[in-house]
């Protein structure tokens, strides 16, 4: 029987692991497949690949430098935000790394000790409660396996089926379906993170990010509201705006999350616990989620130190401050995300910057 058995090895999940991988028999599953050739993950999660300045100051807080090879260039230093609506653009200071997500996935995964038994390429089917532990139905392909665990970990993001099988119940009032299309970068060499805003499209946010030779365009758009039509709209309106794509590389897509009120974050109970997105966590104001699934990683490791009786309400209890921070990206969500006030602010120049262009 393994200690504890965590589904999912994304940045929560590969943090814990990496925390408790020496103290305690560890379990860590994810479901992408892992080439040795390529050096990690074969794919890696849709995703701006951005690390934002509370993801940094949490690598720095878990004593991590990124290597070299995770990076992609240009690196950002200003935000550029667009309101296609109202027809207002403002450049504002905020510093990103620029990253490869899956070679930055592969990396953490990397650092887990020899000890912990990882299994790439395997899924959870499902699991039960039973006296001491839960049961796992896992499938690796070709072939199923039933292990043991005393504790339960969900770090598998926001369709978690961690969460849907041991807490049912009311789904979360606001999800969404992130899509990327990766295109060639034909004329664009501005070295910004572009947020653009427009209600048609969706009441979140779109945006355009550099990558090396690439650029590429997402949105959070509502799902079954006309997905594909709206995406398509997107491109048109910035092919106006003087925008210009070159073909498409590839699309992806996944499930985010937006979280509302406290209600929407469940850390778990009774043996089981959720990190990362499968437990809400992720910023309703930015979608931004690493800083809080290393986060959330970090204060389950500190609850399972002093033994595992009581760990959930240590767990409960640490992640106090979390929820007053998420409180406060919702207020900033609601005046950011309204047009008149977004406009407002906009239109002042607030904070802005003069950017000289050449």
């Amino acid at each position: 029987m393994f200690d504890i058995a965590i589904i999912g090895a994304g940045p929560a999940g590969a943090t814990l692991a990496r925390l408790i991988g020496k103290t305690h028999r560890v379990l860590c599953i994810d479901k992408r497949p892992w080439r040795e050739s390529s050096g990690g993950y074969c794919v890696g999660k849709p995703c701006g690949g951005l690390l934002a300045p509370d993801a940094q100051k949490m690598l720095s807080e878990l004593g991590l430098g990124l290597p070299r090879d995770v990076l992609e260039g240009p690196q950002l230093f200003a935000v550029k935000a667009i309101d296609l609506q109202a027809g207002l653009e403002r450049h504002y200071q905020r510093h990103y790394i620029n990253m490869n997500r899956r070679k930055f996935d592969s990396w953490l995964l990397s650092l887990i000790p020899p000890a912990v038994e990882v299994r790439a390429g395997c899924r959870l089917i499902s699991f039960s409660r039973e006296d001491g532990g839960v049961t796992l139905n896992l499938d690796a392909g070709r072939q199923t396996y039933v292990e043991k665990a005393k504790i339960l970990v969900g770090a598998d993001g926001a369709n978690s089926k961690v969460k849907v099988q041991a807490f049912p119940g009311p789904p979360y009032t606001q999800s969404y379906l992130a899509i990327q299309e990766w295109v060639e970068r034909e004329g664009d060499n501005s070295p910004y993170f572009t947020a653009l805003f427009d209600p048609e499209i969706t009441d979140y946010y779109c945006w355009i990010i550099p990558k090396d030779d690439a650029l590429v365009i997402g949105a959070a758009l509502t799902p079954r509201e006309q997905v594909r039509e709206k995406f398509e709209g997107l491109k048109t309106k910035l092919r106006r705006h003087g925008f210009v794509f070159g073909k498409t590389i590839r699309r992806e897509g996944a499930a985010i999350l937006r979280p509302r009120g406290a209600k929407q974050i469940f850390t778990g109970k009774d043996g089981i616990a959720l990190i990362g997105e499968a437990g809400g966590w992720i910023s309703p104001s930015s979608a931004e989620g690493i800083s809080y699934a290393l986060k959330t990683a970090l204060l389950l490791a500190q609850s399972l130190r002093p033994g595992f009786e009581g760990f959930e309400k240590r767990y409960e209890e640490k992640v106090g401050s979390l929820r007053r921070t998420l409180a406060l990206k919702n207020l900033k969500s609601r005046l950011l995300f309204h047009p008149l006030f977004r406009k407002a602010v906009m239109a002042s120049g607030l904070r802005s910057l003069e950017v000289q262009v050449q």
